[in-house]
């Protein structure tokens, strides 16, 4: 069910949820937390289909703030989105213009759910400080995407900036399934004993220079990147792992969900590791409100300059 209301206000759009709530029959809802998008339209419908999904999960109540980039006119449209419209949630969109765009906090406040943790999630382009931001500072969790951005060197190193206990970014959640593979061979060799690692993916995507920069804190030895094929449609394609006893290698299968493992004097393994959804990684992030630390660690250690002077190799 959709309802759409126009020229209105956020009390209006709180009594309205609470009559489709009636008119249901659903007086009691347990919802964990509230999500709030802060996202242009263009954005919007992949966000919150990501967010429905990640409902099933995590049910929450979902707000929709909309970059309506018009300064024309002075007003506030929204929008709820519930039942088959909305998953295991309910979903407010706020679209706001004028001086009334200029003020997201007061537009959501009255809207969040009573005694519940707050998260915000930029799907695109975030704020310079987003711990500092109006919404930001509203939540215990602010997940920003720099891959989505439209620099995402430029992004990664404003997030390093202005990082704050709290702040994640989706261009690590990426990283899940890898560092677990990373993990299990490294766990096999004798960290004095590795040589040398290669990363071979794409050169443009924030996640591998994450990868490289958490790789080279945990062993501390060169971590070099190269070039994958430029048909490749997979951010990160191998992983080389050089020691005194020889290779242990991680690679994706061409474009498959499979990972050949191989390590020196064993059979290949062949496992699992699906290229994760939007949903997916919104879903990993919404697990837990703690800060992740590793991440704040990781992105410490991260630099432009670093990555250049340090990581680059050039495909053979």
């Amino acid at each position: 069910m959709i309802i759409d209301l126009r020229q209105t206000t956020t009390s209006r759009i709180s009594k309205e949820l609470i009559t489709v709530r009636e008119q249901a029959g659903v007086y009691a809802l347990t919802r964990v937390l509230t999500l709030i998008i802060s996202c242009r339209a263009e954005d919007l419908e992949d966000a919150i289909a990501a967010a429905n999904s990640a409902s099933n999960e995590h049910p929450m109540r979902i707000i929709a703030v909309v970059d309506a980039q018009d300064n024309t006119g002075d007003h506030l449209d929204g929008q709820i989105r519930v039942g088959s419209d909305a998953g295991a949630s309910e979903v407010i969109v706020l679209h706001a213009y004028g001086q009334s765009s200029e003020d997201p906090e007061s537009l959501v406040t009255g809207l969040l759910l009573p005694d519940a943790p707050v998260v915000v999630w930029w799907p695109g382009q975030a704020p310079d400080d987003v711990a500092n931001s109006a919404l930001g500072r509203l939540a215990q969790r602010r997940i920003t995407d720099a891959y989505r951005a439209a620099d995402p060197r430029a992004a990664l190193a404003q997030r390093r900036r202005s990082y704050a206990p709290g702040d994640t970014d989706l261009a690590w959640t990426r990283l899940t399934g890898w560092r677990t593979q990373i993990a299990t061979a490294l766990a096999r060799v004798w960290a004095g004993n590795v040589e040398a690692i290669r990363i071979t993916g794409a050169m443009h995507t924030p996640s591998i220079e994450l990868l490289a920069t958490w790789l080279h804190d945990v062993v501390a030895c060169p971590v070099k990147l190269r070039q994958a094929h430029p048909d490749s449609e997979v951010g990160i394609e191998e992983v080389c792992v050089t020691t005194a006893q020889g290779d242990f290698t991680i690679a994706r299968e061409g474009g498959s969900d499979v990972v050949r493992v191989q390590r020196p004097g064993t059979p290949i393994q062949r496992v699992l590791v699906p290229r994760r959804s939007l949903s997916d990684c919104l879903a990993e992030e919404l697990r837990t409100l703690a800060p992740d630390q590793t991440f704040g660690a990781v992105l410490a250690a991260w630099s432009s300059d670093t990555r250049d002077a340090q990581y680059l190799e050039e495909a053979d």
